[in-house]
Parts: C-alpha cells; structure tokens; sequence
C-alpha cells in the first residue's frame, strides 16, 4: 500500500473539512446584517404558510396575513421590497439560524425556552391558547382529560401549554402544523386539540359548530424572531414595532386579521428578553 506523505494527509483532512463546514456553520456564511439587506433592495421575512389569519396563501397565491401586513409595513420601514418564505412550525427557527430569512414574523410565541435560543423583539400580537373538544364531550378539569388523546403542532406554543398542563395524564400527538393538528381532531385521530385563539373559528368552518374551546391554558404574546447577538435587526425591528404601536399604524391592521383591540402589552416579560444583552 502506498504511503501518505504528512502533506497529502493534511490536504486530506482540510478537503474534509471543507466538505462539512458549510453544513456546520451555514449561519456565519449566509446571515445579513440590515446594511447587507438593504443594499439588496430586500428583506426576507419567515412566516408561516398555512395558518390563518397569522400567515396563509390567498387565492391570488400570495402571501396574506396579519403577519404578512405586518411584514409588508417592516420591508416599507426599511425601504426595501419583501420576500416572505413560508415556514412549517417546526422549521422557522432553524430558517432563522441558518440564515435563509432575515427576520421572523412567524406567530412566534413569546416562551422562556425558545428565548434561549432565539433573540425576540417587543410583543406585537397577543394569543390565547386553550383546549378545543368536542361539545358532547366533558372537558371541564385536566382530570376529565385522563386516557385521552390530545393534538398539538409540535414545537408550538401550543405543544408548551399542553405539554406543561396535562403532564402524563393524557397523551399527546405531535403534528407538523396546525392544519394537519385540526384535522386530526376532525377525522377522530385525538380526542382534543391545543390550539390558539382561532382554532374555534376554523373548527366551526369544518364541522357546522361542533367543537368549543374547553380549557383556557394560557395568554402568550408574538414577538419577531430575530439571531441572537444581531443588534442590529432587534433594534430595528422594535423601532419599527414600536413606531407603529405608537402612531396607530397597527390598529388596522390587527382590527382586520384579529377582530378585537389592540392589547396592552407588557413592557417586560420573565425571562425573554426584548433587547440584545
């Protein structure tokens, strides 16, 4: 067998390399920085695809939404055009770290554990997550949910509340998104769903009335999502945010997707941060 020169083995070893850097560190060579974004004429906004009224395709095939109008009100912020990549619920943060967007306007809820991993602006959206049943069906404890099957979009502040309220009392499937979540429910797969405030809209649309919200779990607040350390994006994300609290802007917007006021934000929130430390 031929013998490999101390040069052809380091050579070796860097081609290696090489081969898995751009899968290890993909965020250090594709994220951009506001000034990078805005040379570029745009700016690319995560958002979910399939969850109305956060983030949906209309009939025109375009993205629509509160959270689109938000995102399209930020790109007109910035002076730039925008570019939204719809996102499973799963796969909006790793969008995020991985730079293939920007920035997340994605129903991100405001949790302690997805600060760690993520830096999140001032709240912009609140959003009441409860348990959704059937009406013939009693749902009134955490204890009448014993033996039961409960559906949540993985990963989603819906997983969260369910995950921390039930405990092992029920079991819990975890779906790809909230379409697949609903309909889970809809073919008898569970029993009950976590759901945001919403669900109760879509779930009469499908079944003529024959679901209600069961159990209030929590209210969370949605925060932009951006990548920790980007000073940056955070400050000029909660500029925006805050210029269009303030001066009305987002009244409209959240009258048209939301149906009810504009909440009182909390000016703090324990442990999520709402600036880069």
């Amino acid at each position: 067998m031929m013998k490999l020169t101390t040069f052809k083995i380091a050579r070796r070893a860097l081609l290696a390399m090489a081969a898995i850097l751009p899968f290890a560190l993909p965020s250090a060579a594709s994220a951009r920085s506001v000034a990078e974004a805005k040379a570029a004429g745009t700016v690319v906004i995560g958002i979910q695809g399939d969850n109305a009224p956060w983030g949906f395709i209309n009939s025109s095939g375009e993205q629509d939404g509160f959270d689109a109008d938000i995102g399209k009100a930020f790109a007109k912020y910035l002076g730039v055009k925008v570019q939204f990549v719809p996102l499973a619920v799963a796969n909006r943060i790793p969008a995020l770290m991985t730079g293939k967007v920007d920035v997340l306007f994605a129903t991100m809820g405001m949790t302690p554990e997805r600060a760690k991993t993520i830096q999140y602006s001032i709240p912009y959206a609140g959003n009441v997550i409860s348990l959704y049943g059937p009406k013939d069906k009693v749902m009134k404890t955490f204890k009448d949910l014993a033996g039961m099957t409960i559906g949540v979009p993985k990963s989603s502040a819906q997983d969260n509340a369910v995950t921390a309220a039930v405990g092992k009392t029920a079991t819990i499937l975890r779906f790809d998104d909230d379409a697949a979540t609903i309909q889970a429910l809809l073919s008898g797969q569970v029993q009950a769903v976590g759901g945001n405030q919403f669900y109760g809209d879509r779930l009469d649309q499908a079944s003529k009335g024959k679901y209600e919200s069961k159990i209030d779990l929590v209210t969370l607040y949605n925060g932009a999502g951006t990548r920790p350390g980007e000073k940056d994006w955070n400050e000029t994300v909660n500029a925006f945010l805050k210029k269009i609290i303030s001066d009305g802007e987002l009244k409209p917007i959240y009258t048209k997707w939301m149906k009810r006021p504009v909440p009182q934000f909390p000016a703090s929130i324990p442990n999520i941060p709402f600036t880069v430390q």
